[in-house]
């Protein structure tokens, strides 16, 4: 028999396995997951959704997988349902991942189809009853570049709307709606629109920033947050409270749910600090560094150092980044990660080439001014082809690990515009 009074739980965007160059940052971001877990067994949930990227990778590490089928198991022991759609991360078509396993093992129920679908086929929402509550639930899973959104406008939800019940309906999928404004430029998603219509709750997943809104006719819209994050940007926006970081508690009082956000990742641990180092001499650059690193580091400490600006001599290698790492590991810090992407060194001396050196570089850079609009003073003569070889070297920095898309683009086109000699746009 359906109830109208119940709990149940919502996390998405775990992404167990990230930070894979990182060990100490990656046991936080576990261990963020299974405190969640825990608070889900704590508050007395009947059941728990989880609308996409649990796993980092379709299949992680087995160490990484194992606690949190610990943690998954223990919740079904105790009665606890759990029900699960795939997410942009976690599915990959034509290939079995951990997900496919651990449903396999009875841990959790898939809400959704997994069938890869030609756009524009039409198809009917399957969808699933909870015993214990009589909720009916049904979701789309995510897919890697948005190529879920089709599965959107051809699904048929009659059957789902028509069953009696509180619905709910899993996705992974950003709402343009509720894009925040760093965002929209670079996220094309749904509308709420697109969201079937009747349901009394709406638990999103994918971009990692924590929202609540109402679906197309009513219905309680929400997105949790990553449970941790992925990114200097995610881990930024949690310290700075712009997200949530953590789990949703629903509670059902007569038909009507209410959302509580339990944040369960290490804030008080976690330190995203900017050091400017404009215009200093190397030492008084790594005197700046090393004094931000003493201030920061605590006990467990996560730092995320980003460093910026442009040195008036020397060079990175003369920043004692790895001096300034011991010295906060010696102060009981758990890890350091540098940001040295928007750090310039002072450039050297001009030093005309040997005229038998060959220079192919050189002779590449010469090409490309002699081919510019002769309008851009900033490229002619010898400072020209300075900033030209600068430019080609700081647009093929590789993206690092944990680092946004969008972050990445952010960053070089911030630094060409350093390197001509104009001024970033603020935010």
């Amino acid at each position: 028999m359906a109830s109208n009074s119940f709990v149940f739980a919502h996390l998405a965007d775990a992404h167990v396995g990230a930070w894979s160059r990182d060990p100490v940052v990656r046991r936080a971001l576990r261990e963020s997951v299974l405190k969640a877990l825990r608070v889900v067994e704590e508050r007395d949930c009947e059941f728990l959704l989880i609308s996409g990227d649990l796993f980092h990778t379709p299949v992680p590490e087995p160490s990484e997988v194992a606690p949190v089928a610990a943690g998954l198991r223990a919740l079904v022991e105790r009665g606890r349902r759990v029900y699960v759609i795939y997410g942009s991360h976690d599915y990959v078509a034509h290939r079995t991942s951990w997900l496919d396993v651990l449903a396999e093992t009875g841990l959790f129920l898939r809400a959704s189809p997994e069938a890869v679908r030609a756009e524009g086929d039409r198809w009917t929402l399957p969808f699933l009853v909870d015993p214990g509550t009589g909720a009916v639930i049904a979701g789309i899973s995510g897919r890697s570049h948005g190529l879920d959104r089709s599965y959107f406008a051809a699904v048929d939800t009659e059957a789902f709307r028509a069953t009696p019940g509180f619905r709910i309906f899993q996705f992974h999928a950003a709402i343009d709606e509720y894009l925040p404004e760093g965002m929209r430029e670079h996220i094309h998603g749904i509308s709420r629109m697109d969201l079937p219509g009747g349901c009394d709750y709406y638990a999103g997943g994918h971009i990692h920033y924590s929202y609540l809104g109402t679906g197309p006719d009513g219905g309680l819209l929400v997105n949790p947050g990553a449970v941790f994050g992925t990114s200097l940007t995610d881990l930024k926006n949690g310290a700075d409270g712009r997200t949530h970081q953590g789990v949703v508690i629903v509670t059902v009082e007569s038909g009507v749910p209410r959302a509580e956000f339990v944040d369960t990742a290490p804030r008080d641990l976690v330190r995203v600090f900017d050091v400017d180092i404009s215009g200093q001499s190397v030492e008084q650059a790594k005197e700046a560094v090393q004094g931000a690193i003493q201030a920061q580091s605590t006990p467990g400490g996560l730092l995320f150092p980003r460093l910026h600006g442009v040195l008036a001599d020397g060079t990175l290698g003369g920043l004692g980044l790895h001096d300034s790492a011991q010295e906060a590991a010696a102060r009981g810090a758990g890890a350091v990660h540098w940001d040295i992407r928007d750090v310039t060194a002072a450039s050297p001396p001009e030093v005309a080439p040997p005229a038998d050196t060959a220079d192919p570089e050189g002779e590449t850079v010469r090409r490309l001014i002699a081919e510019a609009d002769p309008r851009l003073t900033e490229l002619s003569g010898a400072i020209g082809e300075r900033r030209v070889r600068e430019l080609l070297h700081s647009l093929g920095e590789p993206k690092s690990e944990g680092e946004a898309k969008h972050d990445y683009a952010t960053a070089r086109v911030d630094a060409a515009l350093r390197i001509i000699g104009l001024k970033p746009p603020a935010g």
